[in-house]
């Protein structure tokens, strides 16, 4: 895994080349690489995962009567096939590298190389006789790439604090990026980058920057299709699928772990990685996270009724694997919060991104890649949301029914200028109208379908940001084997009737997957990611917020109300800010986010 960037049309000298080098190499700090050639400038800073002596970046390929340079970000799942089939097309490799068989591939098929691909990445190649440069992002949104016209030319980066580091970029919010924050925040409208004239590149979409102008295209999405297979053949299907996902997500020249919750996804990951090595003659290290004092507060609720800690223990008997512990303490939580700020670009989901932030730090001292289980609630229906019908039924998107309490608190120039229930409102109508769905599919599983459009686009991109910027701000890189585009496309047309097996959530993956997993784990009622219970924390971030209202100039208060903020302070609202996790101490901390995300952007108002 690594950073990328570019610079098109624009001054590229040492000053702007460095400058933006110097926000990449968290992300890559094994190797930096430049590639020149008039009006396009390419950047690279590198992870070293596969074959690291021989895969640097920007990579050239002379292919037919085209020079092809690329710099990439991601891993393909599917390497060793894609080389066999160029092999046989006459292609010649010096490396065992992914980069090298992705560069090949372009060269062969352009574009539709994207077809072939089974992987995360977003990439850049540059064509020196055409003078066009293409732009991919892969299907399901796990690897980032933004980028933003300027003064005539063209930036792009992984990730926005690359884009803003170029001396001429300036940190400005508009009323529409402010709408972001704050009433869709920490979630995104799908290619919105929030910062003025900044944008993000959909997952499963493309395009060529050509002639100074930028046109992107979609070459995948979720299809519906008629389900023929009976029950036991979908989950035999499901099965093959979950493993073959994850056993090929291990590929790797260097150390790797797993997260390891005790749920059911982390912990199906971590035993289908500890049997492969174990035949291989290996043991699986594995990594969890908890609080200080976490089973002394803990407060069991219909989300979480119940705390890992025992469920891990007896999944690290079962594995026997090398096991670590991280554990949190309030004020480290606390402490971090402008850190976990500046490495997401945007203000997140408070302290669970502190936290993983935290915990993936410790994890880079022992692997440099990790597997993780997020994604199969979105895929599998695993979220309350899915099978509350209070809440599935109701219009708007179902992790933030808290429109009205984020309208109430914005301030009286941007109540002016956005009608915050119809912003909201409309973008959740557009990705239901853009679900594909079959005619005379009935109520409930139209619905459905809807549900995990919404999620994908949606929800699921929120926790795929936070996962890539927390873990690649250590250099450490974390892959979602539930995100194989496979699962995506194959679950999409299985009936809900199948993924609620037994009325369970994800009912469909548990028999899947069973003999895997101990029955106790197997069937564990679903449990978030762990979060201090605490009541320190709540004071900690409380008092922040407390004394950043003695300051009336705080950049915060260009957005809502002082007013707003005391009683956010003072009361318990109905609805989590987003999604589960978000109470009221997160709310606190989003807050404190946002002003913190001002003050380090040095962010102009346009408004």
């Amino acid at each position: 895994m690594c950073a990328i960037a570019g610079i098109f049309n624009l001054l590229s000298e040492e000053a702007q080349v460095v400058a933006m080098l110097r926000t990449m190499q968290r992300r890559g700090p094994d190797a930096v690489g430049v590639f020149q050639d008039q009006e396009c400038t390419l950047l690279h800073a590198r992870l070293a995962v596969v074959d690291p002596e021989r895969g640097a970046q920007p990579m050239q390929l002379l292919f037919g009567q085209e020079h092809y340079t690329i710099v990439y970000n991601g891993e393909l799942y599917n390497t060793q096939e894609l080389r066999r089939e160029l092999v046989t097309l006459g292609h010649d490799f010096k490396t065992h590298s992914d980069t090298e068989v992705l560069l090949h591939a372009y060269a062969q098929w352009g574009q539709k190389c994207l077809e072939k691909c089974n992987g995360i990445f977003a990439f850049a190649v540059w064509e020196k006789n055409t003078r066009r440069l293409f732009l991919a992002r892969d299907r399901m949104g796990v690897k980032p790439l933004f980028y933003c016209p300027h003064q005539g030319g063209f930036l792009f980066a992984s990730e926005i604090k690359t884009i803003l580091a170029y001396p001429t970029m300036q940190a400005q919010l508009d009323e529409q990026g402010a709408a972001e924050i704050l009433l869709l925040g920490p979630g995104r409208s799908p290619g919105c980058g929030v910062f003025r004239n900044v944008y993000e590149l959909e997952p499963g979409c493309c395009g060529y920057l050509e002639n100074g102008k930028f046109q992107s295209r979609r070459y995948w999405r979720l299809l519906d299709r008629e389900h023929t297979e009976s029950f036991e053949q979908t989950a035999d299907h499901v099965r093959f699928l979950v493993t073959d996902a994850i056993e090929r997500q291990m590929v790797s020249d260097v150390p790797l772990g797993t997260f390891l919750s005790g749920g059911l996804d982390s912990s199906l990951i971590s035993a289908v990685c500890a049997a492969k090595l174990r035949r291989e003659g290996h043991t699986l290290t594995t990594f969890s996270v908890d609080y200080v004092d976490n089973d002394r507060y803990f407060v069991p609720n219909k989300f979480q009724p119940n705390s890992d800690g025992y469920y891990i223990r007896l999944m690290c008997d079962v594995l026997n694997a090398e096991h670590h512990w991280c554990v949190l303490s309030p004020q480290e939580l606390a402490a971090s919060l402008e850190e976990a700020t500046y490495a997401r670009d945007l203000p997140g989901m408070a302290d669970v991104d502190i936290s993983l932030l935290a915990f993936c730090k410790r994890i880079r001292e022992n692997v440099t890649v990790a597997l993780s289980g997020e994604c199969a609630d979105e895929i599998f229906g695993g979220y309350p949301w899915y099978r509350d019908p209070e809440v599935r039924d109701r219009d708007g998107f179902p992790w933030a029914q808290n429109t009205a309490q984020r309208c109430a608190i914005l301030s009286p120039e941007l109540k002016q200028k956005i009608h915050g229930e119809d912003y909201v409102r409309q973008r959740y109508l557009r990705t239901c109208r853009e679900s594909d769905i079959l005619p005379g599919t009935a109520p409930q599983e139209r619905r459905m379908k809807e549900m995990v459009n919404l999620n994908l686009r949606w929800f699921m991109q929120t926790l795929l940001d936070r996962k890539d910027r927390m873990s690649m701000y250590s250099g450490l890189e974390v892959r979602v084997p539930f995100c194989d585009y496979r699962i995506a496309e194959y679950l999409y047309g299985v009936p809900w009737e199948f993924k609620d097996y037994r009325g369970k959530e994800k009912g469909l993956l548990r028999h899947a997957m069973r003999g895997i997993l101990p029955d106790e784990v197997l069937w564990r009622k679903k449990s978030p990611y762990p979060k201090t219970w605490d009541p320190i924390y709540l004071q900690l971030v409380s008092q922040r917020l407390e004394a950043l209202l003695q300051n009336k100039d705080a950049p915060l208060f260009s957005l809502v109300t002082p007013q707003a903020t005391r009683d956010i302070l003072a009361q318990d609202a109905q609805w989590p800010w987003y999604g589960q996790l978000m109470g009221k101490a997160q709310t606190i901390c989003y807050l404190l986010q946002i002003n913190c995300w001002l003050e380090q952007n040095r962010v102009q108002m346009l408004f």
